[in-house]
């Protein structure tokens, strides 16, 4: 069983509640499955590159032959820069073929996801690298999905920018897109997060420090469940 737990935000552990959240799952995971093999990518700290021409066209040969396996990618590649590209990505694809549990910080930048996990996100999304090559089933069917979210304002149901939440949608869409059964796909999300410094959300102090302490207990929560 692996966990591969992934941060995403910007800002220093102290002051990311993406990554206080994740590291709530974190501890509260190990501690229930303490043979379990953890690993984790902070795409701060090591960005994925984002994507080359090359990238592209080693791509599009590979769909050309059928969606080939990773394993067979190699005998594919015709240049050294499509060699490069295949050398960033394949141990990303590795990891999460491999994981049972893909944990990720999301902080909201601009009402998405940030620029870092968005390269990620391009990179592992090679043609043919979730799909088996004589079944066509996805091989991420069994795989939990645990977004914990972290946003400054109020974006949930029934508030004013609940429209401007793409975050969530995307996500959503992407995993289960790639063969996550709906089911194993989990979204949690803090909100209010910056109301100690954004003068127009003075007095929704209680109600920030209720989400993020509800969005604390559904990381523990789901941290020790299957």
């Amino acid at each position: 069983m692996l966990l591969l737990h992934i941060d995403s935000s910007a800002d220093a552990a102290a002051d990311s509640v993406s990554r206080r959240l994740t590291g709530r799952f974190t501890r509260a995971w190990r501690a229930a499955h303490p043979a379990g093999e953890y690993r984790r990518r902070d795409l701060a700290a090591d960005p994925v590159p984002p994507l080359t021409a090359a990238y592209t066209v080693l791509g599009r040969r590979v769909e050309r032959e059928g969606f080939v396996p990773p394993s067979k990618v190699p005998a594919l590649i015709a240049t050294a820069a499509e060699q490069r590209e295949w050398d960033l990505t394949l141990p990303l694809i590795t990891e999460v073929r491999a994981a049972h549990t893909l944990l990720l910080g999301v902080p909201m930048y601009n009402f998405a996801v940030p620029a870092a996990l968005k390269a990620w996100i391009d990179r592992v999304t090679f043609p043919g690298a979730f799909r088996d090559p004589d079944s066509g089933e996805s091989l991420l069917r069994e795989t939990r999905v645990v977004a914990l979210m972290a946003r400054g304002g109020a974006y949930g149901p029934g508030s004013p920018r609940e429209a401007y939440d793409f975050q969530t949608p995307y996500l959503e869409a992407y995993f289960t897109n790639l063969g996550v059964a709906p089911g194993h796909f989990h979204a949690v999300a803090a909100e209010l997060t910056r109301v100690d410094v954004l003068p127009h959300l003075a007095g929704l102090e209680q109600r920030a420090e209720a989400s993020r302490a509800a969005a604390e207990q559904a990381a523990a929560s789901l941290a020790t469940t299957d």
